[in-house]
């Protein structure tokens, strides 16, 4: 038997030796076969990841919500397959500051940003100690020197993409293509005609990449179609699409109906119905991505987050929140979100987890394995943890400000507490049993009254010892 045994041995070593040298060859060619067709097996385990920012959406405009008068089914959709927040928070009251938080993934104080580019904004170069007035209202931007949140996705193998609404600077300098995206397609400024693509006084928005390009049909439309278009183009390979909505800001054009332009005097006309039309076109978006994620054999492993850059204005409803955009009420900084991630996140989670926009800009570093600079670390957190209970939920401690000459508020949130100072006046609220702030608890609570402005005035030290080139209020 042994002599045996060691004939076949010495029959069968041959094979061994050449399966042995053979099957490395045959899977490194494997390999590079399915490198060469856009399949990469560390690149495949990255999640995709799409975030579609609505602006000026109500709380309670979409049916995950509440909404009786407006169908959102697929919405609905996110909600139903994925988790829905009831205590989320814009950055900031008003589109570019928010915006600014999110693809810098920082408090939008430490880049410049107080308030919204535009018309009615107050821009000012910092000259040492002291603020120069910007007479030329589409000057100020972005700085292309911040890692922003694109340019680190990029770093780990992200196709970026942009497809909307900017508003984070007009000239070409600050064009999405210089802040890490490797398309972009949309309006530059912050209330374009949806139709004609240009601001009331004549500047024209529209872009692709940094050309200007004249193409027909309603801003909404072409923004639903061009991410579509990314998803397919870039199934194979990891991608991160961002959807900037310029709807349902104004001017409040449905679809369907180009006429009247927009003009300084007619910007503000519209109705709940026009309102409804224009985030229902929204939503068919939502739709239409979700099915080409489909289609491709992705939708799996994407993370669709939704969300809004500041509350609801005029037509929305914001309900139970107080107030509206450009406060620091609940109605103008709490936002919808929902997020659906089919291979991590469970089903139908409603959560009372606390987070904000710049949250987002942490979590999709997170999940995408992207190094955030130690040099200017990201203010957010990443929520996967907390939805999956593998972190217990915590209170957070977030701040806003508005200082601008005709109005002047701050707030401060944390855990269930709440301080807001209206110009002269001061209040508290527990927002866990007064979400709408209706009872103001600041006699009764003193020591948490003093403790939230403490937190506050700490928050506001740290932001002016930022260095900012410009600041926009």
């Amino acid at each position: 038997m042994n002599n045996c045994f060691s004939q076949c041995s010495i029959g069968i070593l041959p094979v061994f030796v050449a399966l042995a040298v053979r099957i490395p060859m045959i899977l490194a060619v494997m390999l590079l076969a399915a490198k060469a067709n856009g399949f990469d097996s560390a690149a495949l385990a990255k999640p995709n990841i799409v975030f579609i920012l609505i602006d000026d959406f109500g709380y309670a405009d979409s049916e995950p919500y509440g909404a009786k008068d407006i169908r959102t089914p697929h919405m609905d959709r996110l909600a139903r397959e994925g988790v829905r927040f009831t205590d989320f928070y814009s950055n900031g009251p008003v589109c570019s500051p928010t915006r600014c938080g999110f693809i810098t993934g920082r408090w939008q104080q430490r880049t410049g940003f107080e308030w919204a580019l535009g018309m009615s904004a107050e821009g000012f170069w910092r000259r040492g100690n002291s603020l120069v007035r910007e007479p030329d209202i589409h000057a100020i931007g972005m700085p292309t020197s911040i890692r922003t949140l694109p340019k680190l996705l990029k770093d780990v193998g992200y196709r970026t993409g942009a497809f909307g609404k900017w508003h984070l600077g007009y000239k070409d300098e600050y064009n999405p293509t210089k802040h890490g995206f490797d398309e972009y397609f949309g309006e530059l400024l912050g209330h374009s005609d949806y139709y004609n693509h240009a601001y009331y006084d004549g500047t024209y928005a529209l872009r692709e990449g940094t050309e200007v390009v004249h193409v027909e049909g309603y801003l909404t439309d072409l923004i639903n179609q061009r991410a579509a278009d990314f998803i397919r183009k870039n199934a194979q390979q990891p991608f991160f699409l961002y959807v900037p909505h310029l709807a349902v800001h104004c001017p409040y054009q449905p679809p369907g109906r180009p006429q009247p332009s927009v003009t300084k005097a007619n910007m503000y006309d519209g109705d709940r119905s026009t309102y409804a039309a224009m985030v229902e076109r929204v939503d068919d978006g939502v739709g239409m991505i979700l099915a080409e994620l489909e289609k491709q054999g992705v939708a799996e492993n994407t993370l669709v987050v939704l969300s809004s850059d500041n509350g609801g204005e005029r037509y929305s409803d914001n309900s139970p929140l107080f107030h509206h955009k450009s406060t620091l009420w609940e109605g103008g900084i709490r936002v919808p979100c929902l997020m659906r991630w089919p291979a991590k996140l469970p089903k139908g989670l409603v959560t009372h987890q606390v987070g904000i926009t710049m949250d987002l800009s942490a979590t999709f570093a997170a999940i995408a394995g992207a190094t955030v600079p130690s040099a200017t670390p990201f203010d957010g957190t990443d929520l996967i943890p907390m939805l999956l209970n593998q972190r217990p939920a915590m209170p957070r401690t977030f701040c806003w400000r508005i200082d601008r000459t005709g109005r002047q508020q701050k707030a401060i949130r944390h855990g269930d507490w709440k301080y807001i100072q209206d110009g002269n006046v001061e209040m508290l609220f527990d927002l866990s049993t007064d979400i709408s702030e209706r009872m103001d608890r600041s006699f009764q609570n003193p020591s948490i009254f003093s403790d939230l402005k403490r937190r506050l005035a700490i928050w506001e030290a740290e932001m002016a010892e930022e260095k900012t080139s410009f600041l926009v209020k």
